[in-house]
């Protein structure tokens, strides 16, 4: 009788796992666009500087411009998300990166320039909220940590194929073609992706607590089990109704979160980890490699190449991270990751401090991005997009990603100022901003011990307790050992 129990309960649970991953690519695809239109700028960064005549503070401006736009972006993506749809949301997103796309390929001055890659900006920083957001409310609670990084491996994938396109653009071109025509091309080729992804993206379905939180049952209904069956289904979307509540037809807003202790205090972890995400060295990484790698590989076109292994190494991490995240949890890979990180940038610095030629700084650039790629690259997403109960869901990863973002603009704009500082530069060679990072590093690693739980196999609707309880025991460990230490 128990062996049947147990077998119907097993039936109750099981999903369609294709479907679900099916739904969740297509939706990556936002993540694909985000990763190809932030990183688009490594290639052209040096015929930019003379095109348009930019000192060291207007190349900073340059690449952080666009962070502006995704600031602005996700403070609105959770009034958009919760107004129009999680579906609806990405196919603006999907328009505003192909205007983007064009304008910034045919611009003619550094104004207009900048104000088409902020409009693109505004669209990754919708994307990068809404399309983790949708892929958390349609993933079961037992695949949603593979589902999820199914997001950085997006970001990562749009990233590399953007890194291997500006190297073919660059690869035999001369510096004059370059100069004029090259980095045109390689705004201009973003526009395949967006074609993509405005082609698929009505082949998915709306999100079912979405329909939830408007009302609509039967469609939640009918979207929960055809992910998984019918009675699973019901109980799912009967947790679901419970967790709303009151607010069943209008989530909460940006004030009444505000105004909410529990809610505060999830909103400050998740805002911290997505800040802390950007102070660990991955945007220089990203965005200044070829910058960083020309000193030691003596030309653009061999940094552009080496450039695209950095970009496998993180791929490749982001794959191992995404096998082991539902198995061993998200902590331990987040704490491993830090350590890995750390003496990534470590070997890093000490090739640009000795100026060692040959592959002492790309080796440990090749270190730090695997770790990356398997801890704080996938996990920061899943950790955001699961730790917001549903009734501030839209609301808390808005605040997340804007702060994820704002800490994107401070390092993005200052690290050339930082690398081309006289005194620095003469000091250091390009080694301060790599042993600065590893400081952050050891503070982020140090959060993580501290403030986030592990969150592997709770379902969405019990998380807010999982919060709540971790900081009460948090506080409760921190005050025994202040009263030892008193009566020490």
């Amino acid at each position: 009788m128990r062996k049947v129990k147990d077998v119907v309960m097993v039936q109750s649970e099981r999903h369609d796992v294709g479907y679900v991953l099916r739904i969740c690519a297509i939706a990556a695809l936002g993540g694909i666009l985000f990763g190809y239109d932030t990183s688009v700028i490594s290639g052209a960064i040096s015929p930019l500087q003379e095109y348009f005549h930019l000192s060291p503070a207007q190349t900073g401006w340059a690449v952080s411009n666009v962070v502006i736009g995704c600031m602005v972006g996700a403070m609105i993506s959770g009034t958009m998300a919760d107004r129009l749809g999680r579906r609806m949301t990405l196919f603006i997103c999907a328009v505003l990166f192909s205007v983007q796309s064009i304008g910034t390929a045919l611009a003619t001055d550094f104004t207009w320039f900048v104000i088409y890659r902020m409009l693109g900006g505004i669209a990754v920083g919708v994307a990068s909220a809404v399309s983790p957001m949708y892929m958390s409310e349609v993933s079961p609670k037992d695949m949603r940590g593979r589902a999820l990084s199914m997001e950085q491996f997006a970001i990562v994938f749009g990233q590399v194929v953007v890194f291997i396109v500006n190297y073919l653009i660059a690869r035999s071109a001369t510096p004059e073609w370059l100069l004029d025509m090259g980095w045109r091309w390689m705004f201009g080729s973003e526009i395949v992706p967006c074609i993509l992804f405005c082609a698929t993206i009505f082949f998915i379905p709306e999100s079912p607590r979405w329909h939830v939180l408007k009302g609509r049952h039967d469609e939640a209904l009918k979207t929960l089990t055809r992910i998984s069956n019918e009675n699973h289904a019901r109980n799912l979307h009967a947790e679901i109704r419970e967790s709303l509540g009151a607010v069943a037809e209008t989530s909460l807003g940006f004030t009444k979160v505000l105004g909410d202790a529990r809610a505060r205090w999830i909103i400050f972890v998740g805002a911290s980890i997505a800040a802390l995400q950007q102070v660990t060295g991955i945007n220089v990484m990203m965005y200044y490699a070829p910058m960083v790698l020309k000193s030691t590989s003596g030309s653009l076109q061999a940094a552009l190449f080496q450039t695209i292994w950095i970009g496998f190494a993180l791929l490749l991490g982001c794959i191992i991270g995404a096998w082991i995240v539902d198995r061993h949890g998200r902590k331990p890979l987040m704490l491993w990751g830090s350590i890995g990180m750390i003496l990534g940038l470590l070997v890093v610095s000490w090739g640009l401090y000795t100026q060692s030629t040959g592959l002492m700084a790309l080796s440990g650039m090749l270190v730090f991005m695997l770790m990356f790629g398997l801890s704080w690259g996938p996990v920061c997403w899943i950790l955001i997009s699961e730790i917001f109960p549903n009734r501030f869901r839209a609301v808390g990863i808005s605040l997340a990603v804007t702060s994820q973002w704002g800490m994107n603009f401070v390092v993005s704009q200052f690290f050339p100022m930082l690398s081309e500082n006289k005194y620095l530069s003469e000091q250091f060679h390009g080694a301060f901003s790599m042993w600065l990072f590893a400081i952050l590093g050891l503070f982020a690693l140090w959060f993580v011990m501290k403030f986030v739980p592990e969150t592997k196999g709770i379902s969405l609707e019990k998380i807010e307790d999982t919060m709540i309880n971790h900081r009460t025991a948090s506080a409760s460990a921190s005050s025994v050992a202040a009263n030892s230490t008193r009566h020490v």
